[in-house]
């Protein structure tokens, strides 16, 4: 074993803290990584302070890794040491299943592994996450780092963007299909970003003024304040997609009003019941579709990491030391990140 310098919850009351704990010898399939940068996601947040009701502390967060392999299992034949490499939010699954056979290891049938707060399926230990200067992972779970890339912006892409480019691409969106994107946070910029670079016209709805310039900037074609009846009237049955990356309850059916007959809404931030109900007039009537989706398999999240090396796409990231992120933490619940903080591990 090899002795790991982290940040950890040791509750779900008190501010993470250093801890220093075991990383296991690389198995003949591992890959041992140093640390170079670590993306801050509002899931870290929730395991710290157990909203989910499952977190078994001591916990190590993070799961939007870049790094430099140390060293590599006698089995391993994609990596060798010294190559840049991400792991993103999975580090193990069944990989027997139908879903893992598809590609799709985000749907194991038997539930895929964490990068942190999952029991490792070999020895029962608890997965650890990023927010520390080495990790082991399977190679299957291993990302290459195409050329060109910037690493610290590309850690993000490891969660936020595979979460909004997995849904784009499954349900085929390209050229000529208009697609609102609901939020402009984290997961609602890399949104905008990805479906603009598949050929999309892309409108943003956002519940703030402020955010109008905001989503421009990113590259939205339009933005429609949702408060406002009459701009919500004007694009009533124009869209054939909604990306939904709102994370909390709100009322789908204004959206779902917005769409053209078939169309699909697609949710990829909301894990909580419905709520107020949706209107089943609002699907009957039209053939439309409430979708979701979950991250995305290793290989579309290697496929949009090339897609953003190739056009120059990065997520708006803000550069944090490690023994500042109680402060990062803070500032994410009240929104203030445009848009997600990046730990330089170096710091640590």
């Amino acid at each position: 074993m090899s002795q790991a310098k982290a940040y950890a919850a040791f509750s779900a009351e008190k501010p993470l803290a250093p801890f220093t704990f075991d990383r296991r010898e690389p198995r003949p399939d591992d890959v041992a990584i140093d640390i170079m940068y670590c993306g801050v996601c509002h899931s870290d947040l929730h395991f710290a302070h157990n909203d989910w009701g499952m977190t078994q502390y001591p916990i190590v967060p993070g799961h939007e890794i870049v790094g430099r392999v140390t060293s590599v299992g006698d089995k391993v034949t994609r990596f060798k040491e010294g190559d840049i490499v991400g792991v993103g939010c999975m580090v193990d699954s069944c990989r027997t299943c139908s879903a893992c056979k598809d590609g799709v290891e985000q749907y194991c049938l038997e539930g895929f592994t964490m990068t942190y707060g999952s029991e490792d399926r070999q020895d029962g230990t608890m997965t650890q996450g990023g927010y520390s200067n080495k990790i082991v992972v399977s190679d299957h779970f291993v990302l290459k780092m195409p050329d060109g890339i910037d690493l610290a912006s590309a850690a993000p892409i490891l969660c936020a963007g595979i979460t909004t480019y997995s849904p784009l691409k499954h349900h085929g969106v390209g050229k000529g299909h208009k697609v609102g994107v609901i939020g402009m946070g984290g997961l609602g910029h890399m949104g905008v970003k990805l479906a603009k670079a598949l050929g999309a016209e892309v409108t943003v709805f956002t519940r703030s003024d402020a955010k109008v310039e905001e989503a421009k900037r990113n590259g939205a074609d339009h933005v429609v304040v949702s408060g406002d009846q009459a701009q919500m009237d004007a694009v009533a049955e124009t869209f054939d997609f909604m990306l939904d990356t709102v994370p909390v309850q709100h009322d789908l059916n204004p959206y779902l009003a917005s769409l053209k007959y078939d169309g699909t809404h697609i949710l990829v931030g909301l894990l909580e019941p419905i709520e107020p109900a949706i209107e089943g007039f609002n699907l009957v009537f039209k053939r439309r579709v409430v979708a979701g989706s979950l991250i995305g398999g290793i290989a579309e999240t290697e496929e949009v990491l090339k897609l953003c090396a190739d056009q120059g796409i990065t997520c708006d990231v803000e550069m944090l030391d490690i023994q500042n992120i109680n402060e990062g933490f803070e500032r994410m619940k009240k929104g203030d990140v445009r848009y997600r903080f990046v730990i330089d591990m170096a710091t640590i």
